[in-house]
């Protein structure tokens, strides 16, 4: 039997071990020590409930991903961080999960705020309702509902949170940010899923959220977005993950496995743990081939070198050819397979990547979304280099 005391140190331990990897401010810090977090995974054992893991709530008979789970507590802590959330401010939040998050948020905003969380499942939204009230939090709002509609009749926000990795920015969402509001999103583009902050600036030339941090995820995908999509190879031991808009065309790439790659090497070094997934944010800002790959330890081609890392690395793939990132020497030097017919071309495209990557590792580029209410309009066109067209905006690179 856990004592108050004994929950309470454990909570205690938690918020310092996240604060020891990162700056957390005062209010979420002091949300984390508040919130009891073992009172929205009941059954758990206090000391997992107060780990840094994340925590399956609903399995997916159909996939490897669940359909709902606790968030790891760390991620929960850098979003918060991202939301800059203050006292009185009204908060969506799309995703509700156990109720966890709710709760952190209804201590942060204070009794002057609100905080509105909706789930389309009923039973998540259920679990959340329930546990919010034990917990003690019966002024957020649960609501069994579709995401992509938000809540309008709670609104306008002043934040909006989503829990879930979302492909695109509904409109709806657009309508009902407040004019200087902030949007913290799990945000998904050519493969990769990046938590993202954006300020919202209205007024001439045009409306817009403007990207203020940047950090890789993984979340799991919204329902009701087809905006990516997933193409097997080789007895779906091999699976390019890619956007809608991309030529990825699994015909194509049958027989590209069938020989032996083309490898190109750098002498471009990380340190062990040290991020590197900069080139790829770096590489889609100029680059409509790249993508991200996923390789089995099964694949049936003595032919497929592993990339990077098995289950996310970048690759560029264009017509019957494909080429992905890997590593030498415990994975701390970069190299580049290559396999079909442009082969070396894209191996040394992919090496370019990463050299220009080497040269400022902490750069990024500037991100712009656009609603996309009147397609590309010749301010986004002016001041952006590259951009990707989504269904309900536009993703601008500066």
């Amino acid at each position: 039997m856990n004592t108050a005391s004994d929950l309470t140190r454990l909570r205690q331990t938690l918020v310092s071990t996240i604060a020891a990897q990162r700056d957390l401010p005062a209010s979420a810090a002091e949300a984390m020590k508040t919130v009891p977090r073992h009172l929205f995974l009941p059954g758990l054992d206090a000391a997992l409930a107060y780990s840094d893991h994340a925590v399956t709530l609903k399995a997916n008979p159909r996939g490897p991903l669940a359909l709902s789970c606790a968030s790891v507590p760390s991620m929960v802590a850098l979003m918060l961080t991202q939301l800059d959330l203050r006292p009185g401010h009204r908060v969506l939040e799309i995703g509700a999960g156990t109720g966890y998050n709710a709760a952190l948020l209804a201590e942060m905003v204070g009794p002057a705020g609100h905080v509105t969380t909706v789930d389309l499942d009923p039973g998540v939204a259920l679990h959340a309702r329930n546990c919010l009230d034990q917990a003690g939090y019966p002024q957020v709002t649960v609501m069994e509902r579709d995401g992509l509609i938000g809540a309008p009749e709670h609104g306008p926000y002043d934040r909006i949170i989503a829990t879930v990795g979302m492909w695109d920015l509904p409109r709806s969402w657009w309508n009902q940010l407040s004019p200087t509001g902030r949007i913290v999103m799990p945000f998904r583009w050519r493969g990769q899923t990046r938590t993202m902050a954006f300020d919202r600036v209205t007024g001439h030339p045009t409306d817009r959220l403007i990207a203020r941090s940047s950090e890789l995820c993984g979340f799991i995908p919204f329902v009701g977005q087809d905006g990516e999509q997933v193409t097997p190879l080789l007895a779906d031991t091999i699976r390019i993950h890619h956007d809608r808009d991309q030529s990825v065309d699994g015909r194509l790439l049958t027989d590209a496995f069938s020989h032996k790659p083309v490898e190109a090497w750098t002498d471009i070094q990380v340190g062990h743990g040290e991020p590197f997934d900069g080139i790829w944010l770096q590489a889609a800002a100029s680059d409509d081939r790249i993508c991200r790959v996923e390789v089995a330890p099964e694949t049936p081609s003595p032919n497929v070198l592993t990339p990077i890392i098995p289950v996310r690395s970048p690759a560029l793939v264009q017509g019957s050819s494909i080429a992905y990132l890997i590593g030498a020497d415990n994975n701390t030097r970069f190299g580049a397979a290559g396999y079909g017919p442009r082969a070396a071309d894209l191996a040394g495209d992919l090496v370019r990547h990463v050299r220009k990557w080497a040269v400022d590792r902490t750069s990024a580029p500037a991100l712009t979304l656009f609603p996309f209410n009147r397609g590309i309009d010749a301010h986004t066109g002016r001041h952006a280099r590259h951009h990707i067209v989504k269904a309900d905006s536009i993703l601008a690179f500066g």
